[in-house]
């Protein structure tokens, strides 16, 4: 059974940093995407930023693009998500997604299997 458990949320000033960490198990992740996502009160889900495990190579949302870092740790079967330079609209709670490979772009909620708790990250001004 797969598990994914985030950590690392909290509260931060705008312009601050904080990691977010997802520790998976259950399941062999050497060839799965790896994913964050973010939902903020009344808005939809939304795409953060993506990783391909077997590969490394990484995707962003433009709005975290230059800012956020996704990365993975093989040993640990750990994704990061490395914040910095945070505004209060990234403002959420950050959840962490993994799906087998498949098709898709992986850019999106419904095209990944299991989910994280989700964390809360709460950025003032």
């Amino acid at each position: 059974q797969v598990q994914l458990v985030e950590s690392g949320g909290g509260l931060v000033q705008a312009g601050g940093s904080l990691r977010l960490s997802c520790a998976a198990s259950g399941r062999t992740f050497s060839r799965y995407a790896m994913a964050w996502f973010r939902q903020a009160p009344g808005k939809e889900r939304e795409f953060v930023a993506r990783i391909i495990w077997s590969v490394g190579s990484t995707y962003y949302a433009d709005s975290v693009k230059g800012r956020f870092t996704i990365a993975r740790d093989n040993a640990k079967n750990t994704v990061y998500l490395q914040m910095n330079m945070l505004k209060p609209e990234d403002t959420a709670v950050y959840y962490c997604a993994a799906t087998a490979p498949n098709s898709g772009s992986y850019l999106w909620s419904y095209e990944y299997d299991y989910w994280g708790q989700g964390t809360q990250v709460t950025v003032s001004s």
